[in-house]
């Protein structure tokens, strides 16, 4: 697989941070959706999108918009804080299989929701 690769659509105004739309090479909807949820979580953004052009190209369209912190500095947070979760996830579904194998290695009964 091959890794992706950032761009920076070039602004209409440079000198406005706040607003940019990057390009996400090599990347789907499962990022796109995913990020688009955490950035949105952030009180400083107006507003954050994304787009897949053409269902046969293999990138996505990030349009955030913010109250005053660049676009970039909040993509990157955004990117930071998706990664903690996941990370949390992994870890969680890790520990939930290896008890899961313990107790069926040893006979105990397994608690039932």
């Amino acid at each position: 697989m091959e890794v992706g690769r950032l761009e920076v659509v070039e602004p209409e105004n440079p000198e406005d941070e706040t607003c940019r739309t990057f390009v996400m090479h090599n990347e789907d909807h499962t990022l796109g959706n995913s990020l688009r949820y955490i950035i949105m979580k952030n009180p400083e953004v107006q507003f954050c999108g994304y787009s897949v052009p053409h269902p046969s190209e293999s990138k996505i369209n990030l349009r955030i918009q913010t109250n005053g912190p660049p676009a970039v500095d909040v993509l990157r947070r955004g990117l930071v804080e998706l990664t903690a979760v996941c990370e949390h996830v992994l870890t969680t579904f890790e520990t939930t299989v290896n008890n899961f194998k313990r107790i069926q290695g040893s006979g105990e009964p397994m608690d039932t929701i």
